[in-house]
C-alpha cells in the first residue's frame, strides 16, 4: 500500500505486551504475502468466537504493533492494519479490517476501524474507498445456547 504516514516512535512496551505485538508483526508479515482471498479467509477463520473491539481496543492494539515494529511504524499499512486484527483477536477482540484506494492523489491503503471510525489514521472516514472489507464480527450466542438468528429456529 502506498499512503505515506510519519513513524511513530518513543513508545516502549513491557516485555509481557511486547511478545504478543512481535508475534501479531510477525503472523501479519506471512499474511502479506498471499492474495486478497486468501488473506479475507484467514481472517474469516481468525474472527469467530470474538468480541467486536472497541476504539480504546483497538487504538491500544495499533500502538502495540507501531511500537515493536519499525515497518508497521512507517508505510507498512497492510501488515501493520493486520497485525493490529491479529493482536486484538489474541484478546478475544475483533475491529473491522478495511482496505481501499483514492484516486486524486491516487493512493491505496489499508486500516483498521472499530465502530466505523478509523483507528489511529491521519485520514477522514470516507477518505479512501473501501475495496475491501474483512469479515464483520458477528453476534455471539445468547445465553442457553438459542441462536439470535430467526433462519435458524425451529417451527
Amino acid at each position: 500500500m502506498s499512503a505515506h504516514l510519519v513513524p511513530e516512535s518513543g513508545i516502549r512496551l513491557p516485555l509481557r505486551e511486547r511478545i504478543p505485538a512481535r508475534t501479531a508483526v510477525a503472523a501479519a508479515r506471512l499474511l502479506i504475502l498471499l492474495p486478497p482471498r486468501h488473506i479475507r479467509r484467514v481472517l474469516n477463520l481468525l474472527r469467530h468466537g470474538a468480541r467486536p473491539a472497541g476504539l480504546e481496543d483497538a487504538l491500544t492494539a495499533r500502538t502495540a504493533v507501531v511500537s515493536v515494529s519499525t515497518r508497521c511504524a512507517g508505510e507498512g499499512c497492510l501488515q501493520r492494519s493486520l497485525a493490529t486484527v491479529i493482536l486484538c483477536r489474541m484478546s478475544g477482540r475483533w475491529p473491522q479490517w478495511r482496505a481501499g484506494v483514492r484516486t486524486q492523489p491516487l493512493r491505496a491503503h489499508a486500516w483498521v476501524e472499530a465502530g466505523g471510525v478509523p483507528v489511529g489514521e491521519p485520514y477522514p472516514a470516507h477518505y479512501f474507498r473501501v475495496l475491501l472489507r474483512g469479515p464483520e464480527c458477528r453476534p455471539t450466542e445468547p445465553e442457553g445456547g438459542a441462536t439470535a438468528d430467526p433462519a435458524h429456529t425451529k417451527g
